[in-house]
This record gives C-alpha cells, sequence and structure tokens, in this order.
C-alpha cells in the first residue's frame, strides 16, 4: 500500500508510533505537502492518504473516509494564519498571497473574506512554506512585495506565530479561531482517506495501523513535542499547546462543523453536492 504523509509536525501524533517502529505499517510512506498529496491521490497513485478536507468533497465519489481520523480543532488552529499589514476588514481590492499548499485554508479564507469581514481582496496564489519565507520576510516588511496580507500553514504559520520566525505583520488571524467564533463549530482541515478501488482488507490494515500509532502519539506529546521543537526552533512549550489544541479524532461535533464547511461551500458553488461515506470497519 502507497500511504500519504504530511511532514509537517500535526502529523506527528498520527505517524509517532510507525516512524519509531513501534507499529509496523504494512505500506510505504510518501511524503507531501496537502496539495501534493490530493494531487496523488485524483491520479491514483496512493493507496490511502491524509488529504485537505476539501479534497474528499471535491471528488467524494473516489473516495471513502478512514472513521475516527482528522486533523481539527474546535477554537484556535495555530498553524493557518492569516497575517496581514491592516485590518481584514481594510484589504478589499488588495493583494492577499494565498498559500497553493491547502485547498481548504484557502476556501475557508474566502469563505471568511465574505460573510465576517466583509470584503473581497485580490487573491494572489503563491509558495508560504518555511523555506520560501524566510527570503519573503524582507520583502514584506517594507512592502516591496505588493502583499498586503499572507495565508501561511503548517510549520511556517506556527514559527512566525510564535516568532521563531520573525513578522513583519501587525496583525494575525487563526483561522480555526475565526470560524469557530462565526459558527460555533470545531473545523476539520484534514482527513484520512482510502481509494474506493484499494484492497478493503489492506485498506483497513493500515488504517488500524494509524489508529495504533495516534493512540501512542497521544500517550507521549512531550517526545514529540521535542522532536518538533528541533525541527522548527518553535519551543517546546508551544510545540507541546500546539498538540494539545488539536484533535486527531472524528466525533460528532467535528462532523457537524464538516458538513457545515462542506454546506457553504456547495451553495457556494465551490464543491459538487455530496455525501460522506466511510471505509466499513469491523
Amino acid at each position: 500500500m502507497r500511504v500519504g504523509r504530511i511532514p509537517y509536525i500535526n502529523c506527528y501524533p498520527v505517524y509517532g508510533g510507525v516512524d519509531r517502529g513501534l507499529v509496523p505499517l504494512n505500506g510505504t510512506l510518501v511524503d507531501g505537502v496537502p496539495s501534493a498529496l490530493n494531487q496523488m491521490m485524483a491520479r491514483g497513485e496512493l493507496d490511502v492518504s491524509v488529504v485537505s478536507a476539501v479534497e474528499y468533497a471535491r471528488d467524494w465519489e473516489r473516495y471513502l473516509l478512514l472513521p475516527d481520523l482528522a486533523i481539527s480543532c474546535d477554537g484556535a488552529v495555530q498553524s493557518v494564519m492569516l497575517f496581514s499589514h491592516e485590518p481584514a476588514e481594510a484589504l478589499g481590492g488588495k493583494r492577499v498571497l494565498v498559500s497553493r499548499s491547502s485547498m481548504t485554508s484557502v476556501h475557508l479564507l474566502e469563505l471568511l473574506f465574505e460573510h465576517v469581514w466583509g470584503t473581497t481582496p485580490e487573491f494572489v496564489p503563491g509558495d508560504a512554506e518555511a523555506a520560501e519565507l524566510r527570503g519573503a520576510m524582507a520583502g514584506a516588511e517594507d512592502g516591496r512585495d505588493g502583499i498586503a496580507a499572507r495565508l501561511v500553514i503548517g510549520d511556517a504559520a506556527l514559527m512566525l506565530r510564535s516568532g521563531a520566525m520573525p513578522s513583519p505583520y501587525a496583525h494575525a488571524y487563526d483561522l480555526g479561531e475565526e470560524w469557530k467564533r462565526w459558527t460555533g463549530l470545531p473545523f476539520v482541515f484534514a482527513v484520512w482517506v482510502a481509494q474506493r478501488t484499494a484492497d478493503t482488507a489492506k485498506a483497513l490494515a493500515v488504517h488500524a495501523a494509524l489508529m495504533q500509532s495516534r493512540d501512542w502519539g497521544l500517550t507521549h506529546l512531550d517526545i514529540l513535542a521535542r522532536q518538533a521543537s528541533e525541527r522548527t526552533s518553535v519551543p517546546y512549550v508551544a510545540c507541546l499547546d500546539y498538540f494539545a489544541g488539536l484533535d486527531y479524532g472524528f466525533s460528532y461535533p467535528h462532523l457537524g462543523g464538516l458538513t457545515e464547511f462542506y454546506r457553504r461551500l456547495t451553495v457556494a458553488g465551490k464543491v459538487p453536492p455530496g455525501r460522506l461515506a466511510f471505509l466499513a470497519v469491523a
């Protein structure tokens, strides 16, 4: 089985046991940012993977959701952030760089601008990984880049938020927190899916391994936070707080938040009408 994994630290709690050889996984791990994994799943190059929540909605007839496994938050997420020189309400007509790495974050940002901040900026696709941002911050500081705000996700967002990477922006918006304030619901950023054509027994075995690995990870967040801190230079306490604020299950409240997000995207014509279908677990 070919199994996709996002290389951000937010996946450490799910893959920690597998990475350490504590949980056997009958498959080959393939790393990629969310948008890359989305594309590989869409081309049939992976059998099971974590993907952006929007990827499931976009092509739901192709996939089966893995039960009780997601990356969610019920309030602040800390790693999906809009950094801006001006208040969000003042960004109408101005250039906002949006990360190419995550469709879900971009669509959530579009909804927030329309329904919460009441303005329409010019969205400009761009790179917002840590490597690209280090060189971009100088231009952002003095405004030479012409970008009024920047959507940043993953490790890079956490690094900017925590001060591990200097930020020239005066305003910061946590998209998980903004969604919670707007709807009162949790938000699901990523889900694990299997191809409907994948061998069911093998997909179930991968799911069981990921669940066992996740259970190990959630009881060893201190170890994972030290690993995350060493990788990102974000302080250990901030990494531990970050992991504690995420939910890696798929409860009824999280399902409610996901379906509300899908409903709004369907109304906006961003995704087709669809249904949630899960891999059958005995």
